[in-house]
């Protein structure tokens, strides 16, 4: 081969290989939770899987903590809305602030089982929140689970919304500051990478979360004693990617994209109920005191947080509780 030959070949190899770095896509996905929880397992294993899909012109780098919105864990959506963010694994009240219909999945005491969850999340229920994130700029491409939040503190155990009176606790988003206020508690909004310092410094008394997802994974019971598992909300996550990068791909990308997602979400939720399965065990092992209680005292948390239940339904529209309710009902 000649000298210019040579040069020529080596330049058009050159070329080639930048066309094909130029095909690889990176996108960014960001979530609330820290490294060890199943929000960045299911994370990971969408990474996993649409890489694979996509033989590696396609890779996701999962961002955990909220760290591409500076710690603020309501902000990620916004900017994934916007086109800022290509994805995000966020829980339904933490898009609130935004889209004060997603509040319906925690309302106190909506839900009684995983098959009432199943059911909306699954179902119609389902459909209509995705059409309402659509209007914000997100496509849900899959729910996942964060789980029924669990109440924990430092001073004693409660076993009645009086035990409640005067603790100070940290909670995730609005509707839970109403409900904690209703229950005589003084509620803290306070961001999850916060939450661990803050109840070890004695700033808070007490949070809940739940039990797979977050209080074991994330070490909760290392700065807590009393855990007492109400079920008195409900918490699930989604994966959701940009509108505008979504429309940015063709029908077989984006075929692509929704059967990694599907499949990872699925993942993740079977990982989070095996999970909780076996938290309590876990708690009790670590020397976390469990109060189980009673459907009589559960009865109690529920008449006790029926005005801020009311309240909520109303802000999120009747007509879609009744959507929620009425396939609840059906599934029982």
């Amino acid at each position: 081969m000649s000298k210019m030959n040579f040069v020529f070949a080596a330049a058009f190899s050159a070329a080639a290989a930048l066309s094909g770095a130029a095909q690889a896509e990176t996108l960014r996905l960001s979530h609330n939770t820290g490294d060890t929880t199943s929000w960045h397992m299911g994370s990971e294993k969408f990474s996993e899987l649409l890489e694979a899909a996509t033989e590696g012109d396609m890779s996701v780098r999962v961002f955990a903590n909220a760290q591409l919105s500076g710690g603020d864990q309501m902000k990620q959506a916004e900017m994934v809305g916007r086109g800022a963010l290509d994805f995000v694994v966020t829980s339904a009240i933490n898009v609130t602030p935004m889209v004060p219909e997603m509040a319906v999945f925690s309302l106190p005491y909506l839900y009684s089982d995983y098959d009432a969850v199943d059911a909306t999340t699954d179902g119609a229920p389902g459909e209509r929140m995705t059409e309402i994130m659509a209007e914000h700029g997100i496509v849900v491409l899959a729910w996942g689970e964060n789980g029924f939040r669990e109440v924990t503190n430092n001073v004693h155990p409660i076993k009645s919304p009086d035990d409640l009176k005067g603790l100070k606790m940290r909670v995730a988003g609005p509707m839970y500051i109403d409900v904690m206020t209703a229950l005589g508690a003084n509620p803290q909004q306070m961001q999850w990478t916060e939450t661990f310092s803050a109840l070890q410094q004695g700033v808070v008394d007490g949070q809940e979360n739940p039990i797979g997802a977050v209080i074991v994974p994330q070490r909760v019971y290392e700065v807590q004693k009393y855990i007492t598992p109400w079920h008195y909300s409900y918490d699930p996550i989604f994966l959701g990617v940009s509108q505008k990068k979504w429309d940015s791909w063709d029908a077989d990308t984006q075929a692509k994209v929704q059967a990694a997602a599907t499949e990872a979400m699925a993942y993740q939720k079977t990982i989070t109920r095996e999970g909780t399965a076996a938290g309590l065990d876990k708690l009790r092992a670590e020397g976390m005191e469990v109060y189980e209680p009673t459907a009589e005292e559960l009865q109690a948390f529920r008449d006790a947080t029926k005005e801020p239940f009311d309240k909520w339904a109303a802000k999120v529209g009747p007509e879609l509780v009744e959507l929620f309710q009425s396939t609840i009902d059906a599934s029982n």
